[in-house]
């Protein structure tokens, strides 16, 4: 499985090699096992964000029970979905599960908090020795009066209609498993604008244009830019043209903990034919020390944006706004090859996340999968995979 992605059209400049390396595991059901995969019997597991810390590798990662009495996957994560936390010797193997730190404020009594019924999608970052853990989180805002935009919709879709994102600062690992941090009383961006044709909660007035951050804002990633040292926090929204698709934009700040300011700008804006954007989403943005150029790898749903079949893709910036393609822009197929030689296709290889070394170079990719279709199912028939990477430049 190669990965090829090239940093310039430049001659002076370097390309980037990345080849994925063959996993430990095995096909056990309808589910992968074994070290280089993280599951669990009782709860489906899915994106996760990894950081080095004290010789240990730290994962964040979403989770939730699992069960007949539960909603089908597709519905439970948006209900309840909790974030967990699990560690390693190794980058790329040997998780494990330790405790659930983070979950919608409701289980513990405030019904009426930003992220009261759920919280999903962790993205773990470290800037000026301490660590920031962004995610989303939601509430159901409750069902409008008859005759009020969103009265139709059922719980499910008023809790994904109010998702946002959030951070939580600690100073440590022993901090945040004994639970010393102080959760956010507010979201660190709420969209902006809320159109969407039909069944919308508290929608903008009519004729309002849609911005990026237009309905919810999800997918949080966040890089600090080197020439000016400003803090860039990308994120998902949805718009409807007339039929739905995930765009992005990206919010500015002078601190890693906001306020963030969105820009207007939409960014990861591949088009298609008809002029309009390529849907896509769950972007990890990085800078490359070397390359002296951010990095953005995302999935893309039809494969327009890569021009082949849809997977992971790959963008490159050199501000971090304006993103143009490689010469190769297909960073991934929906696929994972075994070490015993054997290929494997995924229904479901998203939510990737990278761990990077200092130069920028990535190391270990991380991926939320599933290899059948997951959304009707109740068994925790979901994994999160570590796939090792081999990296070489060229020019």
């Amino acid at each position: 499985m190669s990965i090829v992605f090239l940093a310039c059209k430049s001659s002076n400049e370097k390309s980037l090699l990345v080849t994925a390396k063959p996993i430990d595991a095995s096909v056990k059901g309808d589910i992968l096992v074994g070290p280089s995969v993280l599951n669990d019997p009782d709860r489906f597991v899915w994106g996760a964000s990894v950081i080095k810390d004290g010789g240990k590798y730290h994962m964040l990662y979403s989770t939730w029970e699992c069960g007949d009495s539960l909603p089908a996957f597709g519905d439970s994560w948006v209900l309840h979905s909790k974030i967990a936390y699990a560690t390693s010797d190794f980058p790329d193997k040997g998780f494990k599960f330790q405790k659930i730190i983070l979950e919608g404020r409701k289980l513990s009594g405030d019904s009426l908090a930003w992220d009261a019924q759920m919280v999903h999608n962790p993205h773990i970052k470290k800037f000026n020795n301490k660590f920031y853990l962004y995610y989303i989180g939601s509430k159901d805002p409750g069902k409008p009066l008859e005759g009020v935009s969103g009265f139709n919709l059922n719980k499910r879709n008023r809790v994904q209609q109010s998702q946002k994102i959030g951070v939580i600062e600690f100073d440590s690992f022993e901090n945040l498993i004994a639970g010393n941090f102080k959760r956010p009383d507010n979201p660190l961006i709420t969209p902006r604008t809320r159109v969407k044709p039909n069944d919308v909660i508290n929608p903008s007035p009519k004729g309002t244009i849609t911005k990026p951050d237009n309905l919810i804002v999800v997918n949080p990633s966040v890089v600090q830019r080197p020439f000016d040292g400003k803090f860039l926090l990308y994120f998902k929204g949805n718009i409807y043209t007339p039929h739905w698709r995930g765009v992005h934009g990206v919010a500015i700040s002078d601190n890693p903990n906001g306020p963030f300011t969105p820009t207007n700008d939409y960014v990861f804006d591949i088009k298609m034919d008809d002029g309009s954007i390529a849907s896509a989403e769950d972007p990890f943005v990085w800078y490359h020390q070397s390359h002296k150029q951010f990095y953005v790898v995302l999935k893309d749903f039809s494969g327009i944006i890569t021009k082949n079949k849809p997977g992971l893709a790959i963008l490159k910036s050199k501000d971090g706004i304006v993103w143009t393609k490689p010469q190769n822009s297909f960073f991934m197929k929906k696929e994972l090859i075994l070490k015993n030689g054997d290929t494997i296709k995924a229904n479901r290889l998203e939510r990737p996340q990278l761990l990077i070394d200092n130069q920028g170079y990535p190391i270990t990719l991380y991926c939320a999968s599933s290899i059948v279709n997951v959304s009707p199912r109740k068994d925790g028939t979901s994994f999160n995979v570590q796939i090792p990477l081999s990296i070489a430049d060229f020019k």
